[in-house]
This record gives structure tokens, sequence and C-alpha cells, in this order.
């Protein structure tokens, strides 16, 4: 099987709780919003990049990539920014990453679609050591129905709606570093002062 095209989302569509309730994808970090170095690291590995966020549209949309909302009321999560991604794509499978993770591997994709192809799976996630990143996801479109049913039923958990699916873990021991996520103020200080001027694992 050849890997189809993919649709990549950035999943910017919190309220940003941890940091003070700002938005957090817009944070400067090295003098760019942090949504900014996750798009420029996950728009070459994908067929299309799509900017999930239900605030700041117009800021976000300086970005250069089409921005979607969530379908589903309330900031309701990370899966109510794939939902709207998968009723968004135009290709038969979504990637996702989180605007707080800048340090993103530059093969997640590659690795992730290896994985669904090789196991013909529905959904493939990244791992490092015992930890999984659902957030870190590649899944087929056609799973919408399924997500859309989970959601209606109240259901918000990212890991207790794949661990449902046909879905494979892939290991990214060897990248541990490039799934650092800024979560607060302090992190994104410290991860700023450190510099350089691009952030590298």
């Amino acid at each position: 099987m050849s890997r189809p095209d993919i649709t990549g989302v950035v999943l910017a569509g919190g309220l940003g709780r941890r940091m003070g309730g700002v938005d957090k994808g817009l944070q400067l970090l090295h003098g760019r919003p942090m949504a900014a170095w996750v798009a420029e690291r996950l728009a070459p590995q994908v067929d299309e990049l799509l900017i999930n966020a239900n605030q700041n549209a117009e800021r976000y949309a300086a970005l250069g990539h089409r921005i979607i909302a969530d379908q589903v009321p309330g900031f309701a999560g990370p899966l109510a920014g794939l939902h709207a991604a998968l009723s968004a794509a135009s290709h038969p499978w979504v990637a996702t990453a989180p605007c707080d993770s800048p340090f993103l591997p530059t093969d997640l994709v590659a690795r992730l679609s290896d994985a669904l192809i090789t196991r013909n799976a529905d959904l493939a996630v990244a791992r490092t050591f015992d930890q999984p990143h659902p957030v870190f996801c590649l899944c087929k479109r056609d799973l919408l129905p399924h997500l859309t049913a989970y959601l209606a039923s109240g259901e918000r958990k990212f890991d207790r709606w794949y661990a449902t699916l046909q879905a494979v873990e892939v290991a990214f021991d060897d990248e541990a570093a490039a799934f650092e996520n800024i979560n607060t103020r302090d992190e994104l200080h410290r991860f700023d002062a450190a510099g350089p001027a691009h952030p590298n694992p």
C-alpha cells in the first residue's frame, strides 16, 4: 500500500489554563509564536496544513494556513480539534501535533505512516519509552463518524478513544527530547532563555 496524501493540523484550540489562560500557541518563543515553530516543522511532512484555533483566528491566519474551529462547543480538548480536522481535511489521512511542542520530530509523519501501513491500523500514536503521546497521531479520515459518536456520548479522553480502535504505538525513544512541551510561563521563559534562535531538540 502506498501512502495516501495527508492533512496535518496544529492543535491550538485550548484555553491555556496552565499558562494563566492565555492563548498558548501565540506565546512567543525566540520572537515567534509557538504555533509558528510547530507549523514550520509539520508543514513539510504533510500535503495540507490546517490550524485548529477557537480564538484569535486572524492572528493564527497570519501564519499562512487555513484556520478551523471546533464544531464541538465548550473548548472540549484535543479530540474536538481532531474532530474538526477530520471534518475539514482534504486528504484521507490526518496528522496532529499540539501548538506547545515546537521541537516535534521532522520524521514524525513518516514513521507514523509506516506503522499505520505495516500494521494495517486505524490510528498511529507516538510513544517515548512507556509514555504515549496521543496528540501526536496519524489517523484515517473515515474515523470521523466513530469520533463524532464518542464525543456525543460526553467522552473527551484521547487515550480512551484510541483504545477502542485498531491502534499502534510507535516508539520515538531516540527522539524523546523532540516531544518536550511548554505548558507554563516558567517553562516558556526557560526555553526562551536557553536559545538558540531556532529551537532545536
